[in-house]
C-alpha cells in the first residue's frame, strides 16, 4: 500500500512545476521550498519542516528594493531622489508584490497554517506579497544577484516600463498643497495601527483636515500608508466636485 506524502513532501515533488513558471531552475531546491513555508504551517508542523520563509522575506525585501532602485537611478538619471524613492516604493508595495505573486500561477502551493486556510481573502495579499520576497531571497541565495535580476525583468519589464513611462502622482505633495491653499494649514498624518511581525509590519494611517479626519490607507511602510491615506482623500474629493 501506497503510503500518502505529507504537505512538504507533495511541495517538493512539485518543484519541477515551480520552477518552469518561474523560468528558473535551482541549484538548492530546498530553498524555493522554504519559501513557500508560511509561519503558520510551520507552526502547526514543526516535526516536518526546521524554520519557514520569513528570514527569507526579509532578504528578499532589501535585495527586490536594490534591483529596483538600480534600475531606476539607470534609466532615470534627471529624476530627484524624492521621485526615485516615491517611484521605488510604489514598484515594491504590497499590492503589486503581490500581483507579480499572481502573474506567476504558483500562489496554490504555498504552505498555510488551518487558520490561514481558512480565512481566505482576509491577508491574502500580504501573504501572497511575503512569498514573492521569499521567492526573490531564495533566489538571491541561489544564484545571486544577477539571478535575482534576469528573473524579475524576464517577467516584469512591461511594469517597469510603465513605470517609468508614465508619470507617478505624488498623492501627499497634491494634498498638502489642497490643504494649503484652502486652509493655510498642512494636512495631519496620524498612525492608528501597526499590525505584523517587524520585518513585515502593515500600517493604518489617518490623514486629518483643518482638524477632521478625512481619510485612511494602509501601508508595508509609513510613508506608504500615507501616500494611500492622502489618495483617499483626493479621490474622495474629486468625487464629490464630480457629482
Amino acid at each position: 500500500m501506497k503510503i500518502p506524502m505529507n504537505p512538504v513532501e507533495e511541495l517538493t515533488a512539485r518543484v519541477p512545476l515551480i520552477e518552469d513558471k518561474l523560468n528558473y531552475s535551482f541549484s538548492d531546491k530546498q530553498l524555493l521550498v522554504l519559501s513557500f513555508i508560511h509561519r503558520s504551517f510551520f507552526n502547526e508542523n514543526r516535526t516536518l519542516i526546521a524554520q519557514n520563509n520569513e528570514r527569507l522575506e526579509f532578504l528578499g525585501d532589501s535585495v527586490l528594493g536594490l534591483v529596483v532602485s538600480d534600475h531606476l537611478y539607470t534609466h532615470l538619471p534627471q529624476e530627484a531622489e524624492g521621485q526615485l524613492s516615491h517611484l521605488r516604493s510604489h514598484i515594491v508595495e504590497a499590492s503589486n508584490c503581490a500581483h507579480f505573486l499572481n502573474q506567476l500561477g504558483i500562489s496554490q502551493y504555498i504552505l498555510l497554517g488551518k487558520g490561514e486556510r481558512m480565512n481566505e481573502g482576509r491577508g491574502r495579499e500580504t501573504i501572497l506579497a511575503d512569498l514573492f520576497e521569499a521567492l526573490i531571497g531564495a533566489i538571491y541565495l541561489d544564484g545571486g544577484l544577477g539571478a535575482v535580476k534576469q528573473f524579475f525583468f524576464d517577467h516584469y519589464s512591461t511594469k517597469m516600463g510603465e513605470c517609468l513611462n508614465r508619470p507617478l502622482r505624488n498623492w501627499k505633495a497634491e494634498l498638502q498643497d489642497y490643504s494649503q491653499k484652502k486652509h493655510q494649514r498642512p494636512p495631519m498624518y496620524r498612525i492608528l495601527k501597526e499590525t505584523g511581525p517587524d520585518h513585515s509590519k502593515t500600517f493604518l494611517v489617518v490623514v486629518s483636515i483643518n482638524g477632521m479626519d478625512q481619510g485612511e490607507g494602509r501601508g508595508s511602510s509609513k510613508k506608504e500608508a500615507e501616500q494611500a491615506a492622502a489618495e483617499d482623500v483626493l479621490k474622495k474629493l474629486g468625487e464629490r466636485e464630480g457629482g
